[in-house]
């Protein structure tokens, strides 16, 4: 090997080492610049998450960038899934207004012809008979709307009549206690009643009660109903009566039976003492 051939070869070899340490470099500084950017990308999804979460009860909808989309926003809902409790949502909720029952008695009130006032009686059909008109429906609906079915019926004979409906004798509002309770029965609403009052008005729990599962149910509409499970036991161990609920006209309550009270007739007497005993 003579002294330009050696030169040569070390030349070259040097140039390639370069080379190499070039690409070796060019490669790192792209590995960490990628690195940088997920890194960077990953802590912007995290900022938005946490930014999201804490404006979800807004039920607003939030940007939140997608890995999966080379780092594009897209739009969150964050509106909150209705709740097991959100009963009544999706169901029309019942009148408040009193609705006309049969036998109800209506006094009828014409203000310029009172040659026209009369009282009237829900027969069991629903229908009313009014003077010089016949019969006409009055069961299922209310004042207002019966004052405007009498209003169109005179005034074939009338020119604008002007009544008024006035309940004389009526059905009055009034909640239902059943099951394990010492009076059950009908109890007439008079104002606001809470669940604990109305048991201790139909004679409070018996002993074979189970206070733990005292069972409410609503009337939400005429097709609907809802039932709600109350623990009673559990409340007055407390002393704290804030989710005592307060009871409408035409709830129910029923307070099923205990355990032991269903197979007290199967245990035998002598059974059944050693098990009161324990």
């Amino acid at each position: 090997m003579n002294w330009f051939s050696f030169l040569r070869g070390g030349i070259l070899q040097n140039l390639s080492g370069v080379s190499d340490r070039r690409r070796t470099g060019t490669r790192i500084w792209g590995e960490t610049e990628m690195n940088t950017r997920n890194s960077t990308l990953r802590m912007l999804v995290f900022i938005l998450i946490l930014f999201a979460a804490a404006r979800s009860a807004a039920g607003q909808k939030i940007p939140v960038a997608s890995p999966a989309n080379d780092g594009q926003l897209i739009a969150v809902d964050q509106t909150p899934p209705p709740t097991q409790n959100d009963t009544t949502s999706d169901l029309h909720k019942r009148t408040s207004r009193y609705v006309i029952h049969p036998s109800d008695t209506l006094e009828l009130n014409f203000m310029v012809t009172p040659d026209f006032n009369q009282t009237v009686t829900v027969q069991p059909d629903g229908f009313i008979t009014l003077r010089d008109v016949g019969d006409l429906p009055a069961a299922g609906q209310t004042l207002a709307e019966l004052t405007e079915s009498i209003k169109k019926a005179y005034s074939k004979i009338l020119h604008d009549p002007v009544l008024s409906v006035i309940p004389r004798d009526f059905e009055r509002p009034y909640f239902v206690v059943g099951g394990e309770v010492g009076k059950p029965g009908k109890i007439d609403w008079r104002g606001d009643v809470t669940l604990t009052q109305a048991i201790a008005m139909a004679g409070g729990f018996t002993d074979n009660a189970k206070h733990s599962q005292v069972l409410l149910f609503r009337r939400v509409s005429d097709q609907w109903a809802s039932a709600r499970l109350i623990n009673v036991k559990q409340m007055i161990r407390k002393g704290d009566l804030k989710e005592d609920p307060v009871l409408q006209p035409g709830d129910m309550l029923y307070v099923p039976k205990n355990t032991l009270s269903k197979i007290k007739p199967f245990i035998p007497n002598s059974g059944l003492g050693a098990y009161a005993g324990l």
